[in-house]
C-alpha cells in the first residue's frame, strides 16, 4: 500500500492518470453509460472500473490526485438532465461538493448536454466506470499543471 493514496485508486487507474498530460480529460461515469464502448474509443482503449463506489466517491479519489487545469474556464464538466440544463440532481451537486474541497474553492461543473457528453467522452483519455446508480452520475475532468511550491507562475521546475 502506498502512503497518502486514496486506496480507491487501483494501479490501473494510478498509471492512466499519470499517464494523462495537461490538458487530457478523464470521465468517471455512472452505471448507466455505455462506458465499454465509449471507453474503446479514447486513448487508453479500455474501461477502468470502480464498481464498489458511487461517483462522488471516484471523484474524491480522482481529484486526490489529479489537478484540475486552471487555464480553461470549465475544467469540471458534468451530463445535464435531459431538457433541463439547470437542474442538479443529488448525485451530481454531492459530486460537486467534492470538486470544490478538492480545489479549496468553488469550480461549478459545466453542464453538457448528454449526447454532446457522449462526443466529448470518446475523445478523453480514459473512462472510469463506476457502480454509481443513480442517474446523472457522469462527469469529464481536464488534467491542469501541479506547479512546484516556488515555481514561476504557468511554469513547473
Amino acid at each position: 500500500m502506498l502512503k497518502n493514496i486514496d486506496p480507491l485508486l487501483n494501479a490501473d487507474i494510478l498509471y492512466a492518470l499519470a499517464a494523462m498530460g495537461h490538458g487530457d480529460e478523464v470521465v468517471i461515469c455512472d452505471a448507466h453509460f455505455p462506458a465499454d464502448s465509449v471507453a474503446r474509443q479514447t486513448v487508453l482503449g479500455r474501461v477502468l472500473r470502480l464498481d464498489g463506489a458511487n461517483a462522488p466517491r471516484a471523484v474524491r479519489a480522482v481529484l486526490s490526485v489529479l489537478p484540475l487545469d486552471t487555464f480553461v474556464d470549465d475544467p469540471a464538466g458534468r451530463m445535464e438532465i435531459v431538457g433541463d440544463a439547470t437542474t442538479l440532481p443529488a448525485v451530481q451537486r454531492e459530486a460537486q461538493r467534492e470538486v470544490d474541497d478538492a480545489e479549496g474553492r468553488v469550480q461549478p461543473f459545466a453542464a453538457i448536454e448528454r449526447f454532446a457528453f457522449y462526443e466529448r467522452a470518446k475523445n478523453a483519455y480514459c473512462v472510469i466506470a463506476t457502480g454509481e446508480a443513480r442517474g446523472y452520475g457522469c462527469f469529464i475532468f481536464k488534467k491542469g499543471v501541479q506547479l512546484a511550491p516556488d515555481a514561476p507562475e504557468g511554469g513547473t521546475r
